[in-house]
């Protein structure tokens, strides 16, 4: 795939500190093989756990005149992708429309891979007034969303009790025009085991069981980990093979939370100690080899 284009525009948030957003996207997709250029939606000291944020938002005015910088030096047609994760203002959101729309124009090729960062456990973590743009406005513009099951339950407007609501709602998205939906986590796995769920349009459906690693702590930074590597897995594969997609992305998200939790002190895992959330932070350079040759170990399971 050398003499392939494969380059990244990629707007997200940015710590300086820690994994998350386009820390936690950018370096896989160069391991990859892909050049990333990136826009911070944010840039913060660190992620939002901490006691202490500092830093600064974006907005869509700035967000107008980088694009336009890359416009004016008929940068546009350069890109492959273009990657949204995390962004907190309705006007900004408004813009990434616009951006999409322009980029099409540019390079009517260029594949939009959408994570609607919105929450996650019941909890919205975005303004309520995003999740009617992102349904009217920019998951029709999408080829690829990659939501957990609360982000496809406030999406679709609907809760999802049962695995045959979790297709009801991917038929949603399909609807909206999304070719692929890819469903990162969801509570339908057995005791002890997450479940995600992978449909392409008019194509096949796979689900893919994932143990729960041992420990009580939450990691930040996994979904655009998700979606970033389900991005460069997915770039140039037949839709036979998405199964094998998920495969990859599943097998390196899960080296690297391993990773992670064998540097986690035992006192902090078993509850013991109040967690250091620097100490929790996703091992993302240790997991090189991972990022680069996943070991398969979990398989898709095809849904008739």
């Amino acid at each position: 795939m050398s003499d392939v284009k494969r380059r990244v525009l990629s707007i997200q948030s940015h710590v300086v500190h820690g994994y998350v957003g386009n820390k936690s996207a950018t370096f896989p997709l160069q391991v990859l093989g892909f050049e990333v250029d990136a826009i911070n939606s944010v840039q913060f000291s660190n992620h939002t756990g901490y006691n202490v944020v500092k830093g600064q938002i974006l907005n869509e005015t700035e967000l107008d005149e980088l694009f336009c910088g890359l416009e004016s030096n008929n940068l546009l047609q350069c890109y492959s992708h273009l990657l949204t994760g995390y962004i907190g203002d309705v006007s900004f959101l408004r813009k990434i429309a616009e951006i999409v729309k322009k980029l099409r124009s540019e390079e009517s090729k260029i594949i939009y891979v959408c994570d609607p960062v919105l929450g996650d456990n019941g909890e919205m973590y975005v303004p309520a007034e995003l999740l009617p743009i992102y349904q009217t406005v920019i998951v029709p513009l999408a080829d690829i969303v990659t939501p957990n099951q609360y982000e496809a339950e406030l999406l679709a407007g609907m809760k999802i009790s049962t695995e045959s609501d979790v297709w009801k709602a991917v038929d949603w998205f399909h609807e909206k025009g999304v070719d692929i939906v890819a469903i990162s986590s969801s509570d339908f796995g057995q005791r002890g085991e997450l479940r995600t769920f992978l449909s392409k349009r008019n194509g096949p459906r796979f689900a893919l069981n994932i143990p729960k690693q041992g420990t009580s702590i939450s990691f930040t930074g996994t979904g655009d980990l998700f979606a970033s590597l389900f991005l460069a897995h997915s770039y140039r594969k037949h839709p036979d093979q998405l199964g094998y997609v998920l495969e990859r992305t599943v097998a390196t998200l899960q080296a690297v939370i391993k990773r992670t939790i064998a540097e986690i002190p035992e006192a902090m895992l078993s509850g013991k100690e109040a967690p250091n959330y620097s100490q929790c932070e996703l091992k993302l350079i240790q997991s090189k080899a991972d990022i680069e040759n996943p070991q398969v170990v979990l398989k898709a399971e095809q849904i008739k």
